[in-house]
């Protein structure tokens, strides 16, 4: 079963969420603050932390900026009384994957969670699947059936991010720093050239297609 990991110093916090994961049959410890969720995490694999912010001792900005900085990528759902832009942005800049706000809405987090243990998932097998689509990241290629398509490595790329957040807007600069990254001289432009390849390389899967968002850029839509 998938280990969670809960990070609150508050108990009352932190037996709700107990509970909550527990009755949808994770694994769920506890710890108190930063520190005793770090000599945890030393002792049991876990899978996700579920994280409050402001807590005594090493608080959850500090807990996941040492995570990261330790090249540790194990998924981060900050909770946080905070709501103002700000405090999220902050968030986001020290490493967390996700941000909820309390009073917590036990729905929203399950579906969070489950979001962020898919996407880890395929980053660590390298793999996703649709039906009967696969998408290796390690051979660079994408097979439907007995049919296999081997891709140029931007392309392949390209549509790998995509469908690894489906239904997930990014914007053609978004996308020109993450596979050509931020030094390149190639102009943006590229990535509508590589949306139109693709899109003529799958025309007619019934599986996933790639929308135009007009005004903002692209997003992956899967259709199983």
């Amino acid at each position: 079963m998938l280990h969670i990991l809960v990070v609150d110093d508050d108990k009352n916090t932190r037996k709700y969420i107990r509970a909550v994961l527990e009755a949808e049959g994770y694994t769920v410890s506890d710890a108190e603050n930063g520190e005793e969720a770090a000599e945890l995490m030393g002792r049991e694999y876990v899978d996700l932390v579920v994280l409050d912010v402001m807590m005594p001792g090493m608080d959850g900005y500090t807990f996941t900026r040492e995570l990261r900085e330790a090249n540790n990528n194990l998924p981060v759902l900050m909770v946080s009384a905070k709501q103002l832009p700000a405090d999220r942005h902050k968030g986001f800049l020290v490493g967390t994957d996700d941000y909820i706000t309390k009073p917590i809405d036990e729905t929203e987090m399950l579906l969070r969670i489950k979001a962020l243990l898919r996407r880890a998932r395929i980053a660590s097998e390298r793999k996703i699947v649709m039906g009967d689509v696969t998408l290796d990241y390690d051979s660079l290629t994408v097979t439907r059936g007995s049919e296999t398509q081997e891709l140029p490595q931007k392309e392949f790329l390209l549509l790998y991010k995509l469908l690894s957040y489906p239904g997930r807007i990014f914007t053609r600069i978004q996308l020109m720093d993450e596979i050509w990254g931020t030094d390149s001289e190639t102009g943006w432009e590229t990535i509508t050239v590589h949306i139109g390849r693709l899109r003529k390389r799958f025309e007619g899967w019934k599986e996933f297609e790639i929308e135009s968002v007009r005004g903002l850029g692209y997003k992956a839509v899967k259709h199983v």
